[in-house]
């Protein structure tokens, strides 16, 4: 019976559209639009519920330390400006920490570097791979060994596809390698820089007419002070 019904055709109901004095309201809501928002309705009005919940049931006596370190902007707590958190000594050490961090990667990011190389040259350099060939009988066999001994064996310039394409691989990974080198080393150079400007005494950047070898990087020179 269900085959026969689903077999009668039957009228499709549309839902109406905004009537055409209503037009300025927009479109008409559809029964979707009323449960989507019906839930986001219900969801604050839960939520707003619990918060009622936990602020009647809250502790007078209750105390936090943010209560006396956060200030109220517009509703909304911030935390005091936290710049002078670290004295001079432990942000040295911070820095310290970290250019010793990016020294370490620069000199794993070397060793990979050079055993991708190194790879590489051995597979460039490879001599042609042995062939193995197989005789039926033992002067076929004789044969085939002067044949070899002389040069004159077919050689087989033919390279998988699959060893090409590991290849082409390894050479992207070896330039992008060496890319990120040149960026870590760039990177900890500045950051030497800052470390030792941080450190106590008289210095000054020189002119552009004051640097023997141009640079595009800022160049510093300190005062000679006497060593005791």
């Amino acid at each position: 019976m269900s085959s026969l019904r689903n077999a009668v055709s039957r009228r499709a109901h549309k839902e109406r559209a905004q009537p055409e004095s209503r037009k300025k309201f927009g479109l008409l809501e559809k029964h979707k639009d009323y449960v989507e928002r019906a839930k986001a309705y219900h969801k604050k009005e839960e939520t707003l519920r619990i918060l009622k919940q936990k602020a009647f049931y809250r502790n007078p006596d209750e105390f936090n330390f943010k209560m006396i370190k956060t200030r109220t902007v517009n509703g909304v707590h911030k935390l005091e400006s936290q710049a002078n958190k670290y004295t001079p000594e432990e942000l040295m050490l911070m820095k310290t920490q970290d250019i010793g961090y990016i020294f370490q990667k620069v000199q794993s990011e070397k060793k990979k570097i050079e055993k991708l190389t190194a790879t590489l040259h051995s597979l460039d350099n490879r001599p042609s791979s042995r062939h193995v060939y197989f005789a039926e009988d033992r002067e076929e066999a004789r044969e085939i060994q002067s044949r070899s001994r002389s040069g004159k064996m077919p050689v087989s310039e033919d390279i998988p596809d699959h060893i090409k394409r590991k290849t082409a691989g390894s050479y992207r990974e070896l330039e992008a390698r060496s890319k990120r080198v040149n960026e870590l080393e760039k990177i900890y150079m500045d950051m030497a820089m800052q470390k030792e400007l941080k450190k106590k005494g008289k210095k000054r950047k020189l002119r552009e007419d004051e640097i023997v070898s141009p640079t595009s990087n800022p160049v510093f020179k300190w005062r000679a002070e006497r060593k005791r």
